[in-house]
């Protein structure tokens, strides 16, 4: 084993991966901002925008997809850890020919919620993608990252360009 590989967290001194032990680490706010978009036809965006989409109500059914995925984190990926969020939302903007999705998640504890945010956001343009693909089929998710963070030891940290 490597000196290098022996500092990566995930992975235990005979080099097998291991979830972090985070029992040790003072409990604090944590708030992390994630964001992704996707692009679509005027046609899907028109129709998504006045609920006439064959499927509903479009980002009603994406906002609770993107919260119930943020719940099932820990069980989506792999050595995260399942977490108790406090909250959690999911916002949309229109963009030019584009619906930009925008999670933020929050809890006390002892471990951050990027991966939440970043779930949530993944899974609501993919209920997007969903509910309106009989419209248009070429549709294509993008973008998804971590815009800012906050607590724990690094404390607040934000995304170059993302002001």
């Amino acid at each position: 084993m490597s000196e290098n590989s022996s500092r990566l967290t995930h992975l235990g001194d005979d080099g097998a991966a291991r979830m972090v032990d985070v029992g040790g680490k003072q409990s604090s706010n944590r708030v992390a901002v994630a964001s992704g978009r996707i692009a679509m036809s005027a046609q899907a965006l028109a129709a998504i925008r006045g609920g006439e989409a064959p499927k509903g109500d479009v980002l009603a059914a994406a906002r609770i997809a993107g919260i119930m995925a943020a719940k099932r984190t820990g069980e989506l990926i792999p050595l995260c850890h399942p977490l108790a969020l406090d909250a959690m939302t999911v916002e949309f903007d229109f963009e030019e020919n584009a619906i930009r999705a925008t999670g933020t998640a929050s809890l006390t504890g002892r471990t951050g919620v990027e991966m939440e945010a970043m779930v949530a956001v993944s899974v609501a343009l993919l209920t997007i993608y969903d509910m309106a693909k009989s419209i248009d089929k070429a549709m294509v998710i993008g973008e998804v990252r971590l815009l800012e963070k906050q607590g724990g030891k690094s404390g607040h940290w934000r995304a170059p360009g993302s002001d």
